[in-house]
């Protein structure tokens, strides 16, 4: 079939490859000059299967109402008079009951597992480089309330086959020195060992290079300006290049990996999905002591940090605001991350040559993203992976290539519009 692939993050761009390897005739289509420029481009690099938790969770109402006065907080909701903000948010509370909350954990894990999978596959056949570790991923705590919540999600993640160990203080600076400098803040943590990291940028570019030589059709630098539906298909897309010129893009199928800007797509063709912009920001530092500066990649869970080492670069990312589609920095929440890296790891950084960035990530209530059918026939989704975007990218592509060519991926998960979908697919198809 030909099939057109609407986005070139790093969802978009495995999708690709996976379609053309399945044996379709495949064209990108994207607004940016490149691939990955957008929320693919300086995340927190992680490869994070133990990140399974979703934000919806038990304890997480109080702890919004908590945040909700403070410009820094992990998670900060700036209300405003936005019925898709408002929607988004109740839905986001039915998310938080215990039963929802293991659910989500299971479809996040099972797709995580799938995916990292996938790219270690991927990687070995392409030899891509892109600064990745194999290190591990190691979570540690400095609060004991958070430490004791965390066993009753970690006991649902081993239930499901994610490989995570409890640590004490001493075991996490034993797997990673640099803690020594903040040891008397830790109280435990928990460790994946098969968790990896890496440059998402890097990756996404080094694939649509493969993916172009394989014979993928980049239109870059094209926005949708028009849609051409018949019924319940959609036959072809109006885009307009960096000239101004509009041309139609007809195809068989077309797949829809446009971030956060996928449910504004979607209602056009009277689709629903409970897709909003998370603001997340990060922080890239130069290396400047290698002696105390870390190389497994971490995650402070009180403050919803993740540490990665990127080559001679050291990437700290995190916190999330459900603010619209804006995406000026906010130098307070920069400069929060910072605070704590130096709080952290004192003597590795003094904050200096700091680059800041912010992205949209198109998060779900559920945290669990929209893959497989839409109600409109030839409309496939690969969309809403929130912050877990780079980790899940590779398996979403790869069955979201099965789905479309007609098969049943390898995959327990609740796909949209096929018979064992879940909660998320009578969401995606209402």
């Amino acid at each position: 079939m030909k099939v057109i692939v609407l986005g070139a993050g790093v969802t978009g761009v495995t999708s690709a490859w996976f379609l053309q390897q399945a044996g379709h005739e495949v064209t990108l289509i994207d607004r940016q000059p490149g691939a990955g420029l957008e929320t693919s481009f300086a995340n927190g690099g992680q490869i994070s299967v133990s990140h399974a938790e979703p934000w919806a969770n038990p304890g997480a109402p109080m702890k919004v109402l908590k945040w909700l006065a403070r410009e820094d907080a992990p998670l900060l909701f700036r209300l405003r008079p936005d019925a898709q903000q408002w929607l988004w948010g109740l839905q986001f509370l039915r998310e938080c009951t215990p039963a929802r909350t293991r659910h989500n954990i299971r479809q996040i894990v099972n797709l995580g597992l799938y995916s990292r999978s996938t790219l270690q596959q991927l990687r070995s056949q392409l030899n891509l480089p892109y600064d990745h570790l194999t290190k591990g991923i190691l979570h540690f705590y400095t609060s004991q309330q958070e430490f004791d919540a965390a066993q009753e999600p970690a006991r649902v993640m081993r239930e499901h086959g994610c490989e995570l160990d409890m640590k004490t203080a001493d075991e996490c600076v034993q797997i990673e020195p640099a803690l020594a400098q903040c040891r008397d803040r830790i109280v435990g943590g928990s460790m994946t060992p098969s968790d990896e990291s890496g440059d998402a940028h890097a990756f996404t570019q080094g694939l649509a290079r493969h993916a172009q030589a394989a014979g993928v059709r980049f239109l870059n630098n094209t926005r949708i300006v028009g849609l051409e539906r018949d019924g319940d298909r959609l036959q072809a897309v109006q885009v307009a290049d960096a000239d101004g010129v509009v041309r139609r893009e007809a195809a068989d199928a077309f797949v829809l990996c446009m971030g956060s800007y996928s449910a504004a797509f979607a209602r056009q063709l009277g689709i629903t999905l409970r897709i909003y912009p998370a603001k997340g920001y990060s922080v890239t530092l130069p290396v400047i002591d290698r002696a105390h500066s870390y190389n497994v990649s971490l995650t402070d869970d009180e403050y919803k940090l993740v540490f990665s080492r990127l080559g001679d670069r050291l990437r700290i990312a995190g916190t999330a605001e459900l603010n619209g589609y804006d995406t000026a920095l906010n130098l307070v929440r920069c400069e929060a991350i910072v605070r704590r890296t130096r709080e952290l790891f004192p003597q590795m950084t003094d904050g200096q040559g700091a680059r800041y960035w912010t992205g949209l990530r198109p998060a779900t209530p559920s945290n669990v993203p929209y893959i497989g059918r839409s109600k409109i026939g030839n409309l496939f989704l690969n969309t809403g992976h929130g912050t877990l975007g780079w980790t899940h990218s590779c398996g979403s592509g790869r069955a979201i290539a099965d789905i479309v060519s007609g098969r049943v991926p390898e995959l327990d998960f609740a796909f949209c519009g096929l018979p064992q979908a879940g909660l998320e697919g009578q969401l995606a198809t209402a």
